[in-house]
């Protein structure tokens, strides 16, 4: 796969993943926008109640709100369309515009100063990347296709391995919001990479728990998932479920057969199978109801260090209850973060199952 560095006319970095088979030229376009410098790096506060790091980022008022198909910011650059990303692509990956964290970084070793003050605060630095799945501007990763999917997997892995260096960063987290009900602001078939200059307050947890448990833990949940009625798929290095205490109506972890930290420890032969599996799931998704599910498709990595433990996963999230029902967070939740679960895990599992054979008879017959 081809790799090509660039930039943006403001200094921002941009990245062009080309897939395998690619007609795509190595020469592309120059960005000649004429841009306003790039927003002042944003500012963490503590929260003294929790210990947890805030980012105030004024800047992320100016995004983009669901433009048109012909004013797209993902899609190449036109006469008419002076988009973020000037030359046809495959895949491409560019820093952020708005971003939540940057482009600041810090030294090596840094991080948020530790213990509980008032009125803490500090530089947000890090980093935050747009990946662009396709150049056009519908469709969606479920739809890309193996090879494409491909690509965007080895493009996760390449920025996992690269932010991981930057120093301040603490964790690397690619996701993908899809569906209004989210909260997206761009149609576009599009991800994104936070990287954080502190662990994050679920992973957090999550090492907690494993230090309460032991170092096995995730494998143990892997091992009594693959035995048990919540499994999807079952494949030769990862396996998906409807996880046993699901908090969201739709609900899936995936999770590969051994202990990887993040996405760039993973070898060719899983990615092979998740380019196939990822987009399955997605797909199985869209074949719940008469139209697309909303989701969160979101990428845990283990930290850049403290990584024992911590198995690289998958989680996909909605909150559809229901052909014309969605979950909003009430008073249980969001005040108290006490979750209240409304569907029966096996039950969820049962029903995604059937709507995965029809996924995959869909997609065999296009």
């Amino acid at each position: 796969m081809r790799v090509i560095r660039d930039q943006l006319a403001d200094g921002r970095e941009l990245i062009y993943f080309d897939d395998a088979a690619t007609t795509l030229p190595a020469q592309r376009k120059a960005d000649e926008r004429i841009l306003d410098p790039r927003p002042d790096t944003a500012e963490l506060r503590q929260d003294p109640l929790t210990g947890e790091w805030i980012t105030i980022a004024k800047s992320r008022q100016n995004r983009v709100m669901l433009p048109p198909a012909h004013l797209d910011p993902l899609a190449p650059q036109t006469p008419t369309n002076p988009s973020e990303v000037p030359d046809t692509y495959d895949v491409a990956v560019f820093e952020n515009r708005s971003p939540s964290f940057g482009p600041a970084i810090g030294e090596p070793g840094d991080g948020p100063a530790t213990g509980i003050g008032l009125e803490r605060a500090q530089v947000s630095v890090g980093r935050c990347e747009v990946v662009c799945f396709s150049p056009h501007h519908d469709g969606s990763y479920a739809t890309l296709g193996d090879a494409r999917a491909r690509t965007v997997i080895e493009a996760w892995a390449h920025r996992t391995h690269e932010l991981s260096q930057i120093p301040g960063v603490q964790q690397v987290f690619p996701f993908e919001n899809r569906g209004e009900a989210i909260g997206v602001t761009l149609h576009h078939p599009h991800g994104q990479i936070y990287s954080y200059p502190y662990v994050t307050p679920r992973t957090q947890r999550l090492q907690a728990s494993v230090a309460a448990y032991g170092p096995s833990l995730m494998a143990d949940i892997l091992d009594r998932e693959r035995s048990g009625p919540r499994v999807l798929i079952a494949g030769e290095h990862w396996t998906a479920f409807v996880p046993y205490a699901a908090r969201w109506p739709i609900e899936v972890h995936l999770l590969p057969h051994r202990d990887i930290p993040d996405l760039a420890h993973t070898t060719l032969a899983e990615r092979d199978e998740l380019a196939q599996i990822h987009p399955r799931l997605l797909r199985m998704l869209d074949s719940l109801y008469s139209t697309p599910t909303p989701y969160i498709s979101a990428w845990h990595q283990a930290p850049v260090q403290a990584r024992e433990g911590i198995r690289l996963m998958l989680q996909i999230t909605s909150p559809r209850r229901g052909a014309d029902k969605m979950k909003f967070l009430a008073g249980s939740e969001a005040a108290m973060g006490a979750w209240v679960g409304d569907l029966v895990p096996e039950n969820s599992a049962a029903a995604l199952r059937d709507a995965l054979t029809l996924a995959d008879e869909n997609w065999s017959n296009r």
